[in-house]
């Protein structure tokens, strides 16, 4: 993964030191229940324990050196555990098959990877919470296609996206459940040589459920949801981040990103202020969802096992969930220090001469009995007319001076039409259903 979107704690997950020992740990695990059961000598399993609470560095360049030579990483590592330890090393493995230690890693890595991604998540929802409440009535205008719509607050903006992040957050715990699975069956998953009891122990010391049915691996079909999870995420960090970079556009100018002292935004225009934070993360999202893709075509894998997933899981393993996790960190900097102005906001909600309120002087003239499509026409005809002034003409006064507007609706009736705070009434309503 690229340092400069990596941070250490997810990144230490994926680094080989770390990989070795969960599979020291798998090795072990399945060796003390052998021992139990008789397999292997008891002093054996003693032995290899033993050599472990030293807390032995693992010799990574070594075992790489082993693997160049017997182009096998599992042998490798086995072999120079074996070094370290002694002849009792030899019981390691018994009846095992390396997709029983790779695959049983990697779903502790993923739901270690994911237990972070959890944590991220939760510092994004603080955030949010704390912003949308902040804003809660803050008036901004609405917008479909781009174009003005109709009222809305700055807290219900963010209220959706913390509703968003939320359900994203179910998704990924689920996830993790579904991928956290542990594989220690053998050889094409028949437990011909090696007891299911073993598997039971393993992954109840790895933190793992046990995989009903394994083959000689474990079904890709649980990697390609916990990556598709990771897409959904990725693309909820997108909308968010869109967002922002639409509000901070010059000709809007309703939020921007903080601006540090000493920051520059243009090696050649020193007056730019630019959302590259936000861009940064419409381009990580593009990664994250990329690795969704190669996990769902590794689902198919031909009979009992190959490793056309191998070498892909290689890649998108570590880079999916690094450059998740440095998204999610970035996003919540972003919502955090995020600059809102108010001002600006109901500077834009008055620029259109009032066109924001169109639809109530619709559906009042509908209820003071003209027909909608006569109603619609009355508004519009007006309202283009404002339209075409870019706001420079009033709605509210063209309405009241239409005598076919004017015969249905007293001008009293068509000011209570603009009234902006109507269209906030049920904004605690929503509120309580995103925050409890």
């Amino acid at each position: 993964m690229i340092p400069r979107y990596a941070r250490p704690q997810m990144t230490s997950i994926w680094e080989p030191e770390a990989k070795f020992r969960i599979w020291f740990e798998i090795e072990a695990h399945a060796l003390d229940k052998m021992a139990e059961r008789g397999v292997v000598p008891k002093d054996a399993a003693e032995k290899v324990w033993a050599w472990w609470r030293t807390d032995p560095a693992i010799e990574v360049g070594k075992i790489d050196a082993i693997e160049a030579v017997v182009k096998h990483d599992v042998i490798a590592f086995l072999t120079w555990v074996a070094e370290q330890v002694g002849p009792e090393a030899r019981f390691l493995h018994q009846g095992m098959t390396s997709s029983d230690v790779l695959d049983t890693c990697l779903a502790v890595q993923l739901a270690r990877a994911a237990d972070l991604l959890v944590a991220d998540i939760d510092a994004l929802l603080e955030v949010l919470k704390r912003r949308a409440i902040e804003h809660k009535l803050t008036p901004t205008i609405g917008r479909s296609h781009g174009i003005h719509a109709e009222p809305v607050t700055f807290g219900l903006k963010l209220a959706q996206a913390y509703a968003e992040f939320a359900r994203n957050r179910e998704r990924l715990v689920a996830a993790r459940a579904d991928v956290a699975t542990c594989a220690i069956s053998g050889a094409v998953g028949t437990f011909a040589n090696i007891d299911p009891s073993v598997e039971a122990h393993v992954a109840e010391k790895m933190g793992l459920s046990v995989e009903p049915v394994s083959t000689q691996v474990i079904p890709r079909d649980r990697h390609a949801m916990f990556f598709a999870t990771l897409g959904v995420i990725a693309s909820s960090i997108e909308r968010l981040a869109i967002e922002v970079r639409h509000l901070q556009r010059t000709e809007v100018l309703e939020a921007e990103e903080y601006f540090s002292p000493g920051q520059k935004g243009s090696s050649a225009m020193p007056h730019k202020r630019n959302p590259v934070l936000t861009e940064n993360l419409t381009g990580l999202a593009r990664m994250v969802r990329g690795y969704a893709l190669p996990a769902m075509e590794n689902v198919a894998l031909w009979h009992e096992r190959d490793i056309s997933h191998s070498s892909v899981e290689r890649y998108i393993g570590p880079d999916a969930t690094i450059t998740l996790d440095f998204a999610l960190a970035r996003l919540t900097g972003v919502m955090d220090k995020l600059l809102v102005y108010p001002e600006r906001m109901q500077k834009n909600l008055d620029r259109m001469g009032g066109l924001v309120h169109s639809q109530r002087v619709l559906l009042a003239l509908t209820q003071a009995g003209a027909s909608r499509e006569d109603s619609y026409r009355l508004v519009q005809r007006n309202a283009m007319k404002v339209w075409e002034s870019d706001g420079q003409l009033s709605l509210l006064e063209l309405l009241k001076a239409d005598p076919d507007v004017t015969a249905l609706l007293s001008p009293e009736e068509i000011e209570a039409r603009f009234d902006l705070g109507y269209h906030f009434k049920h904004v605690d309503t929503i509120f309580d259903r995103v925050f409890g």
